[in-house]
């Protein structure tokens, strides 16, 4: 599952690269080299001057800050495997970035392959930012992708866990023939456990049960909220299957056509249209879960509700804002529009969640979302095949307001809980028909 939390962040505008010269990160624009070598003290060094040449507002960063952090991910990660060095001290940093690494790359020497990859995960942590991730490439596997097939729970939010979470956790959504489709883990199952660990402390949700889904097999305490009845199992991995994200709808009573978008991926705004050719009086678009995507499909989508309107507003560290408009070459519907989102709604989804709400072009219902919407990222590539992921602005919404750590507030609150989904209701959707 802790897979599936990861890959909930949105990432936009991130494609591959060749391998990065070695004096820097190149823009990633091709597949990586199949012989790239393993993570060294030039990964590192490509890592830190990448951040400070082309993140947000890496120009004005303190790049001391960038190498104390560094430094101290470096050294945790020996100390946990028994391999402190007893001549690993910071040197002294005077806040000249070149003068600074020199210094730095001394004192790291060859440098460990394992402190050296915990070194840039968390220099790249310590930005802070919902967008800028360190990505290494996969493994090549012929077999099946391997998981729980637990691909959804009601705190997702991101890389942690939803902190404004209120209990129970619970799992909303397991892949068919997965190992958890078959140790009838279902939808509406209340997480008390995993290893042992609470999945709440209080009121508070225990982001410490992120790491205890990353053993293999795990311990978890179900409750299944329809009858009470409380289980332990040990749930491992396996082979699952995960068909690519399409577009799907239906009709409900009195015509309207209920549309889910799992999110915005190339060519998603053209399959939500393709099911409204008949121009429906009204539209319930669910972006629940939806994590998001590239920012031109928010646009084509938003084109066919209304013209000449601004979507939201890129801005650069220093400089005027530039704003996105929707896509008028897009015939409009004329269909009136009822957005469905949640706290699993990210990125791109609030991109459009906000140019709905700021633009009257219709109502929203669920509940507020994720607040992961720093800016879109750009990918680089470093000389170990790894990418970084590097936001260069920040999003606005229509009203110039900052979405991102605050979400897209709704008009209706309606969500989900454990047992709605144990007994296959949908206050969303039922809300929306009242509203119809």
């Amino acid at each position: 599952m802790i897979r599936a939390i990861c890959a909930a962040v949105l990432v936009t505008a991130c494609s591959l690269s060749a391998p990065a010269p070695a004096g820097g990160c190149a823009p990633a624009t091709a597949p990586p080299s199949e012989s790239a070598p393993p993570t060294s003290v030039n990964t590192l060094r490509q890592a830190y001057l990448c951040v400070l040449d082309h993140y947000y507002s890496g120009p004005a960063m303190d790049s001391k800050a960038l190498l104390k952090s560094a430094f101290a991910a470096y050294t945790q990660d020996l100390m946990r495997r028994d391999a402190d060095r007893s001549d690993l001290q910071l040197p002294e940093l005077t806040g000249n970035r070149d003068t600074d690494w020199a210094a730095f790359a001394k004192v790291l020497g060859a440098g460990d392959v394992s402190a050296l990859r915990a070194a840039i995960t968390a220099m790249v942590a310590g930005l802070h930012d919902n967008h800028a991730r360190w990505v290494r490439p996969a493994p090549p596997s012929e077999d099946k992708p391997i998981g729980t097939g637990i691909v959804g729970i009601s705190a997702q939010q991101g890389r942690q866990l939803d902190p404004a979470a209120k209990p129970p956790l619970f799992i909303t959504s397991v892949l068919p023939g997965s190992p958890a489709a078959k140790a009838g883990i279902r939808p509406g199952d209340i997480i008390v456990k995993a290893n042992g660990v609470p999945a709440f402390i209080g009121n508070t949700v225990n982001q410490s049960i992120v790491e205890a889904f990353a053993t293999n097999p795990v311990k978890l305490t179900l409750k299944r909220p329809t009858t009470g009845r409380t289980r332990t199992l040990d749930l491992g991995e396996g082979p699952i299957t995960r068909q690519p994200p399409a577009v799907t709808s239906t009709t409900l009573p009195g015509g309207a056509v209920h549309v889910q978008l799992p999110g915005f991926f190339e060519g998603a705004a053209d399959q939500v249209i393709a099911k409204l050719r008949g121009k429906p009086e009204a539209v319930v678009l669910d972006l629940r879960g939806n994590g998001g995507g590239s920012p031109r499909e928010v646009t084509r989508l938003l084109g066919a509700f209304a013209h000449g309107k601004i979507t939201s507003y890129f801005c650069p560290f220093k400089g005027d804002c530039v704003p996105n408009r929707t896509d008028d070459t897009v015939p409009l519907l004329g269909s009136r529009l009822i957005v469905l989102t949640d706290r699993g709604c990210a990125s791109a989804c609030e991109d459009f969640s906000a140019a709905v709400k700021d633009n009257n072009l219709g109502t929203l219902i669920g509940t507020r979302t994720a607040g992961a919407v720093s800016g879109p990222a750009e990918g680089y590539r470093l000389n170990d095949g790894s990418i970084l992921l590097l936001p260069k602005v920040r999003h606005l919404g229509p009203a110039r307001e900052t979405i991102d750590t605050i979400g897209v507030p709704v008009d209706h609150y309606a969500p989900m809980t454990a047992l709605d989904l144990a007994t296959g209701r949908d206050p969303g959707v039922a809300k929306a028909l009242t509203l119809l």
